[in-house]
């Protein structure tokens, strides 16, 4: 069976928006691993568009804490559900277990809210990144996080196991945010979380978000949030195109060419960004290991 995610617009998708079909022994062995160990992946649960390329190339997005939401928001495709406090308290394990076994350098670790815990399951992500030092000390980490309800202790507990990169989705701009996300996300909040994360974690702690655009933003909306997320000091952003995985989720006002996408990268550069990922295809840990090595290591694929 394919697994090349369905999207609503298909049927209308420009020429520049095409995912291609999974295949090849890491494709393989990489689904087999993660079905073994019954790890969830934001790939296949949130309808990524670039499953195909980056499980044939040993890459996948973990999700933590579960495979259901506790939030309803308006773009994502990821399961609604109140899991009443309940946790696998085995899931850090064997995520270990299978980045271990997997060789990667870099992995993505992101999380589905958890508001039916006091926590957010702030406690549940750092056992899951020790457990990870423990098990693959080589690997750098990359953990894209909730709001945690805006909760300053919670943060702290996550900066405890800190990441290389600590990242949060501030996901549109200001006027939409209401609309695209749920109600109780907020984009100050956002700009909060990445603000405090910066003044809790480490020195070297290095601070990412996303933008989708397609969503009815203006130009000057986005540079605005562009700003933003700057006077937050966030160090890597991202860009992609939003694409509506069901007709009961919030449309897409328009396909953004590629031409844009290279322009808000040089907008993005010009303010003081160390890396950019932009692209109708890019989503937030897309080739995420490739955007830190170019902007931290000075490596350039």
């Amino acid at each position: 069976m394919q697994e090349a995610p369905a999207v609503a617009d298909r049927p209308t998708l420009p020429s520049w928006i095409r995912s291609q079909l999974p295949s090849g022994p890491r494709y393989v062995d990489l689904r087999s691993t993660l079905e073994r160990l019954r790890l969830g992946t934001v790939c296949r649960e949130a309808r990524c568009p670039n499953l195909a390329e980056c499980w044939s190339a040993g890459t996948a997005t973990i999700m933590l804490l579960g495979t259901s939401c506790t939030r309803r928001c308006g773009f994502c495709a990821v399961e609604t559900r109140w899991p009443r406090g309940v946790v696998d308290r085995e899931e850090p394990a064997r995520v270990a277990e299978a980045i271990a076994h997997s060789g990667l350098s870099y992995v993505v670790l992101t999380q589905v809210c958890r508001d039916d815990l006091p926590d957010g399951g702030a406690a549940h992500l750092a056992r899951t990144v020790r457990e990870l030092r423990e098990r693959a000390p080589h690997v750098r980490i990359e953990l894209l996080i909730g709001d945690l309800g805006g909760s300053e202790p919670a943060l702290r507990t996550v900066l405890a196991e800190p990441p290389e990169v600590l990242a949060h989705n501030i996901e549109t701009v200001r006027s939409l945010s209401d609309r695209v996300r749920d109600r109780r996300a907020a984009y100050d909040l956002s700009l909060e979380v990445l603000g405090r994360a910066k003044e809790i974690g480490p020195r070297r702690l290095v601070t990412k978000s996303s933008i989708m655009l397609g969503l009815g933003e203006t130009d000057a909306e986005v540079a605005e949030t562009l700003d933003d997320l700057r006077r937050s000091h966030v160090d890597l952003v991202t860009f992609g195109q939003y694409l509506r995985p069901t007709v009961a989720h919030v449309p897409v006002t328009r396909f953004v060419p590629p031409k844009e996408f290279d322009r808000w990268a040089a907008e993005a550069r010009s303010r003081g960004f160390a890396g950019v990922a932009s692209g109708p295809l890019v989503r937030s840990s897309y080739r995420a290991d490739e955007l830190f090595e170019r902007a931290y290591l000075g490596r350039d694929r």
